[in-house]
């Protein structure tokens, strides 16, 4: 089968597309003289394109990015940031600041010792420790279950610390 489109021309020296003696005539030296100065050195930046330059070592970078592509320091819930005062461990997503305690901590102390009241202390909740450790030896052991329903509240994230803060992960 044979295209229409694809012809041998001899003088060519291979298949030419579109009507004979429209394209280019490579036997004919090229002007390099013709060609922008923009393409001598660098094809693909110009000196005055920003997006051409990469920060160097010490400047701001323009783009608010750290180098690799990770968004800025203190952004999202993990990890220490000292550069907000008010929430050093990040914020949650209604922007309320994350306590300091963690929840798995939380919940594991007042699961396995919260007959003690061990969990609630970590929080800071003193008074409901005491209240704990006196429901739980003034009904001969039978009052533990309020720990243990105390501690899956804590794992699940719906205890604050004693300021309000959610724990954190």
């Amino acid at each position: 089968m044979t295209d229409p489109y694809q012809q041998n021309n001899p003088g060519f020296g291979g298949p030419q597309y579109g009507p004979p003696g429209t394209g280019p005539d490579l036997n004919k030296p090229q002007d390099t003289a013709a060609l922008p100065q923009q393409f001598d050195s660098q094809p693909y930046a110009q000196p005055s394109d920003p997006y051409a330059q990469q920060p160097q070592y010490g400047q701001p970078n323009p783009y608010g990015q750290q180098p690799g592509g990770y968004p800025p320091a203190g952004f999202g819930p993990q990890g220490y940031n000292p550069n907000d005062p008010e929430a050093p461990w990040g914020r949650d997503q209604f922007g309320a600041p994350f306590s300091d305690k963690q929840k798995l901590i939380a919940g594991l102390l007042q699961i396995f010792l919260g007959s003690f009241g061990v969990g609630r202390f970590y929080t800071g909740h003193t008074g409901i420790a005491i209240a704990q450790i006196a429901v739980t030896w003034l009904t001969c052991g039978f009052g533990v279950i309020w720990p243990i329903v105390d501690g899956v509240l804590m794992l699940v994230g719906k205890v604050p610390d004693s300021d309000g803060r959610p724990l954190r992960d």
